[in-house]
């Protein structure tokens, strides 16, 4: 399986602009900057796209895991908190909820875990990643 996204870039680096689009179309030339990246402009920026990949895949995985012992969550909420520093993606925290009425705390953080190093996207990054999991009844 291959999936595919392309960028342009036009002028220099802080007054410079670009679009971003995806294969799906999910994202069709969204606009980001030195503006969007660095300080509050209105767009999009390469570290929230990774948070999204982390929380979204990490979603699934813990889905699937819970799913390989017997649980089936209700809902699964995951927000990831991408920290750039020195130029360099240093740490993803994932924040996850899971609503699973009755699941067995153990085989929860078992599941977990195994998400979390599993997870594809979390295998790709080179950073440090956290989890705080909250399972809900």
């Amino acid at each position: 399986m291959n999936r595919q996204a392309s960028a342009v870039w036009s002028g220099g680096l802080k007054d410079g602009k670009g679009t971003v689009s995806t294969q799906s179309g999910a994202l069709k030339e969204m606009q980001y900057s030195f503006h969007t990246r660095f300080e509050d402009g209105v767009g999009v920026n390469p570290e929230e796209l990774i948070a999204a990949a982390h929380a979204s895949c990490f979603s699934m995985a813990l889905s699937a895991q819970l799913g390989d012992r017997g649980i089936t969550p209700q809902s699964v909420r995951t927000t990831a908190t991408v920290t750039m520093e020195n130029l360099a993606i240093t740490k993803s925290a994932l924040e996850v909820v899971v609503q699973a009425p009755g699941a067995d705390r153990a085989k929860f953080d078992e599941a977990a875990n195994a998400a979390k190093e599993g997870c594809p996207i979390s295998k790709v990054l080179n950073a440090e990643i956290t989890m705080n999991a909250r399972l809900e009844a």
